[in-house]
């Protein structure tokens, strides 16, 4: 299923380099903190999805960028790819070695940051990432290094948020609390598909993208926002930065924002957040 996008809208001028190597660094602390394997292990379905969407081959060389704890690198493992698990955050990849220990499935890890992939070029038959790579504040950059380091022909594969879902309301909330840094890219752009087209250009000879929906769950949505506050690096420094009576308004907001999109009846959360499964073929 292929989806057209309605209208287009030109994304701001992005900030000098020396201002995004800040940011990144301010990223890398924000997902170092809490414990992102609380919240990834939640969603390693879409990460088996996306390895039955870009049709992975035993035997073939997988990139997992921006990886975490390593969900769409085990999943690769799973269905015996050769996967390399990547992140800029050494603790995260700990934790992506130890889940591949446990199941006893080969998988390599590499320190790498998304911008700088370090990896020759053609390097993987298919390249993925999950929730991941969209939050890099160079996008363009990004697009490049999973074009230069996947083979041509091969796939690039990829999970985003979309801006209007769930989680596209969700950052927006955050926001206004604590407004992101001024003159970069909204990660949820990569939730659409015009976006991508210009990402990727002519290094794509076919794009395609399907709406699919995640459904978050909880006991309620008071213990949703509790946990991701807890072990959600994003949703913990906003929290922190916050004074008390801060705190109550956002709890109290998400708590609404929740109610509005719940579909549970039985006083528990089922919350559907709607993303974009992306498989490009690298021209």
């Amino acid at each position: 299923m292929v989806i057209e996008e309605q209208r287009t809208v030109a994304p701001p001028p992005l900030k000098p380099l020396t201002d995004l190597q800040v940011i990144k660094g301010r990223q890398q602390a924000t997902w170092s903190a809490g414990d992102y394997a609380r919240i990834g292990n939640t969603i390693l379905l879409t990460a088996e999805l996306l390895c039955e969407a870009v049709d992975l081959r035993s035997g073939q060389q997988v990139l997992d960028v921006a990886g975490g704890t390593g969900n769409a690198a085990l999943a690769a493992a799973r269905r015996f790819g050769n996967a390399v698990a990547t992140d800029y955050v050494p603790e995260l990849l700990e934790q992506a070695r130890v889940r591949a220990e446990a199941e006893g499935l080969p998988m390599a890890i590499q320190v790498a940051d998304a911008e700088q992939l370090p990896f020759s070029d053609a390097s993987f038959d298919v390249v993925l990432s999950t929730f991941g790579a969209m939050f890099a504040p160079d996008q363009e950059q990004v697009a490049r290094e999973l074009l230069r380091v996947c083979r041509p022909g091969g796939k690039i594969g990829m999970t985003n948020w979309t801006p209007d879902g769930f989680l596209g309301d969700f950052f927006r909330m955050m926001g206004q609390y604590v407004p992101p840094p001024a003159g970069v890219r909204l990660p949820m752009l990569w939730g659409s598909r015009s976006h991508l087209r210009r990402l990727f250009g002519d290094g794509v000879s076919a794009l395609t993208v399907k709406r699919r929906t995640f459904v978050f769950r909880h006991y309620s949505a008071r213990a949703w926002v509790d946990y991701f506050r807890a072990y959600y690096g994003p949703t913990l420094k906003v929290f922190d930065a916050l004074d008390p009576a801060g705190q109550e308004r956002l709890t109290s907001d998400l708590e609404m924002l929740i109610a509005r999109h719940n579909v549970a009846d039985d006083g528990t959360m089922a919350v559907p957040s709607e993303y974009l499964e992306v498989v490009a073929v690298r021209r």
